[in-house]
């Protein structure tokens, strides 16, 4: 019987295929009752286990296995350590593949152990099951009924195990299947571009990837589809063209001061008043009047001003700066208040002939910019001026 059921074990070792259980090592408590000579539960004594297992296939393990048991048992009444020895070598067959979460088996083997002076040998016949923890390891759960093979130093007797392994060892892994290639797909590009027809934007025109498959002749970075000027590099925001120049005075409208007005490049595109122009108003503005100490103009002013009215009138595109100024006489305050008054007198009479009111600028700066000595009556006189300027800008 016990051969039949050896040669049984082995023929299921030969019959697994696939993926076999890597090296693992683990760690067992155990249980035995040396007071059963037939399989039941009895007085037990506890011990431990250090394992070996290998697959041997996918259905078949190997396990090699100490035992260390705390136990006095002795049949031939000689003196006892109260520790025996054990070794053992077994099969483990499997219904089922080792990849299961759980997994019975059955168990044969051989072992010997020592008690008291004596060594025995005895065969481990029984099961167990196993729980696989997603190829970390494994827990085992086993109870076996040893069969003494040396009935003077060792009783039938029944072994209860529960321990965990751990793999010292990946399993290989089963090389994969080549895909075959994917089926050649047929690109269509009409104007040979390299951009496929499906994302070009301009199919039958030779053109750029980075616009999209479009042509772009003055190389601005505009496809000539959506350039208003595709044979002049230009911006985008003005559609492709280039800056425009409304007064074509050569200074383009981004930066031209006076862009309806042909000017000077030296003068941010306005033109540069005349000498003349300005010498009558240095004029004009020398021959300004206030009553003292008040922004009241004299009668003696208004001839200078008309002038300046004239040439206002004459040219629409000046416009005219002014600016008061007063001695260091008397509180910073005050003489700010009076320059101020002064220059604003100078463009409300100014607007009184017809002059727009946006074209003049005025603005009072007090006691600052003296041109003359505050110290002397001359001096100061001269630092109480109104200032007249044109320009287009």
């Amino acid at each position: 019987m016990r051969r039949v059921f050896f040669v049984s074990l082995l023929a299921i070792a030969f019959t697994g295929y696939g993926q076999v259980k890597p090296s693992i090592i683990g760690f067992s408590a155990n249980l035995v009752d040396f007071s059963a000579s037939v399989p039941k539960v009895g007085k037990v004594e506890p011990g431990f286990s250090i394992m070996y297992w290998k697959g041997l296939s996918r259905k078949i393990d190997f396990s090699l296995r100490y035992n260390g048991l705390f136990t006095d048992f002795n049949k031939t009444q000689s003196s006892s350590s109260g520790y025996s020895n054990e070794f053992e070598a077994s099969l483990h067959g499997r219904p089922i593949n080792d990849d299961h979460l759980f997994s019975p088996f059955v168990t044969a083997g051989i072992g010997t152990g020592n008690y008291g002076n004596r060594w025995a040998v005895y065969a481990p016949l029984g099961g167990g099951l196993q729980l696989n923890m997603a190829g970390e390891g494994y827990i085992f759960l086993q109870a076996n009924y040893r069969l003494s093979l040396q009935s003077g130093n060792l009783d039938n007797n029944m072994f209860y195990s529960l321990g965990f392994t751990s793999p010292i060892g990946s399993p290989k892994a089963k090389p994969m299947a080549a895909l075959p290639p994917p089926p050649a797909v047929e690109v269509k590009d009409r104007d040979k571009d390299g951009v496929p027809d499906s994302a070009d934007a301009c199919p039958d025109e030779a053109g750029l990837a980075e616009l999209h498959g479009c042509p772009d002749s003055d190389g601005d970075g505009i496809a000539d589809k959506d350039d208003k000027c595709p044979n002049q590099k230009g911006l985008a925001k003005y559609n492709g063209c280039p800056i425009p120049d409304r007064d074509g005075d050569g200074v383009d409208d981004e930066t031209d001061k006076c862009p309806d007005i042909a000017g000077d490049r030296s003068n941010n595109g306005c033109p540069i008043v005349k000498e003349e122009v300005r010498k009558r108003a240095d004029y004009a503005a020398q021959h300004i009047y206030f009553a003292t100490s008040s922004a009241v103009l004299l009668k003696k002013s208004f001839t200078g001003l008309d002038e300046m009215a004239g040439l206002l009138k004459n040219d629409r595109a000046l416009r005219l700066y002014v600016d008061g100024y007063t001695d260091n006489t008397g509180k910073p305050e005050k003489n700010q208040a009076l320059s101020e008054n002064r220059a604003g007198a100078v463009k409300k009479y100014l607007i009184g002939q017809s002059i727009e009111e946006n074209r003049i600028v005025s603005a009072g700066h007090g006691a600052a910019d003296p041109i003359a000595d505050n110290k002397t009556a001359a001096g100061r006189a001269r630092n109480r001026r109104v200032v007249l300027k044109l320009d287009y800008q």
